[in-house]
């Protein structure tokens, strides 16, 4: 396990590496950064995490990279600093798993940022909702509506086509068939999973050569292997098209992993408090009050080192 860093010090790493990287700095700054990397072992560690991230990001084509920079904010992009403060603070885990992202979600036809909803028509009437912090690619063709669902959430209705197309939502787990449907497909990292309100989907894992038919009010997920067990949908699973989290006897960690979602930044919950349960709606689009909401009605405060980096853990 890597050593905690004091967030003070990772901030003034970042303020270092930014002013190194500014084009301005002087040799006086350089001996400056020195003697600052020199003051303890958190110091020395703090500029070789600042050199590592900053040495990666600078790989990034200058395009990618303010994009990429710009999608870090929820309500307004942050600056190299921040970007960079946060990532530092986040640890390496986080930064290994940032590194990690695959170079066509950075690419992709079509994205959001953190927060961020979109709202989106295809040529053939289709109509898709984009949850936060999602990318995908969109391929029509004489042949086959598709959509390659790379990161994130959509929710799709479906419109009749003339050239008798399917529409196929591709994740990396497998294919979600639209057969005349509204639902949603949300792609993890061991499975997808996919909530039907209107019509049928067929899930194809990628590994199988038969599919599974989900109805609607029904869910179900599915990995590279095979379909779990097809369930009752459950009321809450598109409640985030109105911005809302309907909560019914949640595990605080869960709920706040959900709500971590749609905010920039690191939310995290103390251990001593993970398991309370929470039931309730909570607000997607101002997690700020949804926060302020769990902490009139259970015995948690709110703290934060800054509006990127917050803890809820025992009042």
């Amino acid at each position: 396990m890597s050593p905690s860093i004091d967030p003070l010090i990772l901030g003034e790493a970042a303020d270092w590496m930014v002013q190194l990287q500014s084009g301005s700095a002087t040799d006086e700054d350089r001996r400056a950064i020195a003697q600052w990397q020199g003051r303890s072992a958190q110091h020395a560690q703090a500029w070789q995490r600042a050199q590592a991230i900053l040495g990666d990001f600078n790989t990034v084509p200058a395009a990618i990279a303010g994009d990429t920079l710009k999608r870090i904010g929820r309500k307004k992009p942050l600056g190299r600093r921040q970007a960079l403060g946060l990532l530092l603070a986040a640890g390496p885990a986080a930064w290994l798993a940032y590194r990690q992202v695959p170079w066509q979600q950075w690419t992709a036809d079509q994205h959001t940022a953190i927060g961020e909803q979109k709202n989106l028509t295809l040529p053939d009437g289709t109509r898709v909702l984009i949850n936060t912090g999602s990318s995908l690619n969109i391929a029509f063709s004489e042949q086959v509506r598709r959509i390659e669902l790379l990161k994130g959430e959509v929710l799709i209705t479906t419109a009749k086509d003339g050239a008798h197309r399917p529409f196929i939502v591709q994740t990396r787990h497998g294919t979600a068939r639209a057969l005349g449907t509204r639902f949603s497909v949300r792609v993890g990292e061991q499975r997808s999973r996919v909530a039907v309100t209107e019509g049928a989907v067929e899930l194809l894992p990628e590994h199988a050569s038969q599919g599974v038919i989900v109805k609607a009010g029904e869910q179900g997920a599915f990995s590279a292997d095979g379909v779990a067990a097809v369930e009752p949908l459950d009321v809450s699973a598109l409640t985030w098209e109105n911005g809302m989290l309907l909560a019914q006897h949640m595990r605080l960690a869960d709920l706040l992993e959900e709500l971590g979602r749609y905010r920039a930044g690191v939310l995290r919950c103390h251990d001593s408090v993970a398991n309370l349960t929470v039931s309730g709606a909570f607000s997607l689009r101002d997690t700020d009050a949804s926060l302020h909401l769990l902490q009139e009605t259970l015995p948690v405060k709110v703290s934060s080192l800054t509006g990127y980096w917050v803890t809820v853990e025992p009042r």
